[in-house]
């Protein structure tokens, strides 16, 4: 059989991509979708648990492109929050009780109200997780002065590093990129981060680099703290592991390398019920740099809205958000497979 690039299946848009998973063939399961597998352990439909992190994404525009970012970002993307949009997320976030606000992007720090915005979210007592590229900090000396901002308004960091040498991560991330990630990390550790008294959180977010899942959670942790320590003094808290969903970039390169039957044979070969469980999208909510609501920051980037009305963050009513049903497709099962797969790492 040609491979699927070589039929002309390539990377689309939104509910484009959502046909592409509907009917791209994966043989023995060509008939399997997640509410299949929900179903057989007694979860259908797939309910919220509560609504206990929002996170918000800020915007599209970065300073980096990574083969693996399933928001398509760069800086050539113009898709900026406004400060209207985020008024209209403090005042949800007051009537949703979340304690946990997650920001995010592209770089989300590029939004020219992002220190505005954390502003607001700190004087409301709320916790902050910022997720941060590490290379925006040293890219600009207009940034520079971020981590003693984060500190200020003690938010948590999240940053993505996809391994502990130059080679691999800039394989994934660009050129350069491991270089000034490490200068970011220790400008972060001269503050406070990362150093477990100060109270500080540092954590590194990793996922594989191709067509497989991560490997265990806890001996990536032990791994990555030991290499970064001895070779570059550079300390971190925590490590999450992130499983690659089958959308945005990473669909692209899963066709484009004949990789995508392999890989989704994997994923739902390696569906873990307790992991189902404890999907991430059963406690948060996802907001798009345009205000609207999804269930979690893959169903954003594949323009699938939440199943109720209030679908706008200026409709947005605690109630019925809390009592929807969580709207699912194939990509889920990367959030389902092994240990489970979340914003927070593993989840079981």
């Amino acid at each position: 059989m040609k491979s699927l690039a070589a039929q002309g299946q390539i990377l689309a848009k939104g509910s484009e991509q959502i046909r592409l998973l509907e009917t791209l063939p994966i043989n023995g399961f060509k008939q399997l979708n997640f509410k299949d597998r929900l179903k057989e352990m007694g979860a259908f439909p797939l309910k919220p648990t509560g609504i206990d992190v929002f996170q918000v994404n800020l915007g599209k525009m970065c300073n980096q492109v990574c083969k693996h970012c399933h928001v398509d970002a760069g800086p050539d993307r113009k898709e900026i929050m406004g400060q209207d949009n985020m008024r209209l997320c403090l005042d949800a976030i007051k009537k949703s009780k979340a304690k946990v606000v997650d920001l995010t992007g592209g770089a989300p720090e590029m939004n020219p109200h992002f220190r505005w915005f954390v502003e607001q979210l700190s004087a409301l007592g709320k916790q902050i997780i910022v997720r941060c590229n590490l290379t925006i900090i040293v890219s600009n000396p207009k940034y520079h002065d971020l981590p003693e901002f984060y500190k200020k308004h003690r938010c948590e960091i999240v940053s993505s590093l996809p391994y502990f040498t130059a080679l691999k991560t800039d394989a994934q991330r660009g050129s350069g990129v491991f270089e000034k990630s490490i200068k970011a990390l220790k400008m972060l550790n001269a503050v406070g981060y990362g150093i477990e008294e100060t109270g500080l959180a540092l954590n590194l977010m990793y996922n594989p680099a191709g067509a497989f899942l991560p490997a265990d959670q806890e001996a990536l942790k032990i791994q990555f703290q030991k290499r970064l320590k001895e070779q570059h003094g550079v300390v971190f808290n925590d490590l999450y592991t992130l499983t690659n969903l089958p959308i945005s970039r990473f669909l692209d390169y899963l066709i484009r390398s004949g990789n995508y039957q392999a890989y989704m044979e994997k994923l739902i070969n390696s569906f873990n019920p307790a992991a189902a469980r404890n999907v991430m999208c059963r406690n948060t909510l996802s907001v798009s740099w345009d205000g609207f609501i999804y269930d979690c920051d893959f169903n954003q980037m594949l323009d699938i809205p939440v199943a109720c009305d209030a679908i706008h963050i200026k409709d947005f009513d605690r109630e019925k958000l809390s009592s929807r049903e969580i709207v699912t497709n194939k990509h889920c099962f990367g959030c389902t497979a092994g240990a489970g797969s979340s914003c927070g790492g593993s989840t079981t």
